[in-house]
């Protein structure tokens, strides 16, 4: 009976610790890794403005993506609209299969 009072006790214990951990900050006493040298940094300027420069050379794709497009047309045909009448409709009662 012990081991199961314990073992509430535990879970009471952990159950209000939860909460409170979750809320505290995340604080990183350790540095974040060593700092770049300034030919990384060079490198890594030089790296991103070859970058922007190859962005500039890709066209602005103006026409449409659609693969169909081609295929559609974009003036719908008009038909007429059927209408069947009640004595259209009696008229073809049996049918000779």
């Amino acid at each position: 009976m012990k081991k199961l009072g314990l073992a509430v006790t535990v879970a009471v214990l952990t159950a209000w610790i939860a909460p409170a951990v979750a809320q505290m900050p995340n604080i990183n006493l350790l540095a974040d890794g060593p700092s770049k040298s300034d030919e990384e940094k060079e490198a890594d300027a030089a790296r991103e403005k070859a970058y922007k420069e190859t962005l500039k050379k890709i066209p602005n794709a103006q026409t449409s993506s659609d693969p169909w497009g081609g295929v559609r047309t974009t003036d719908t045909p008009k038909t007429p609209a059927v209408k069947t009448t009640a004595a259209a409709k009696k008229k073809g009662g049996a049918s000779a299969n």
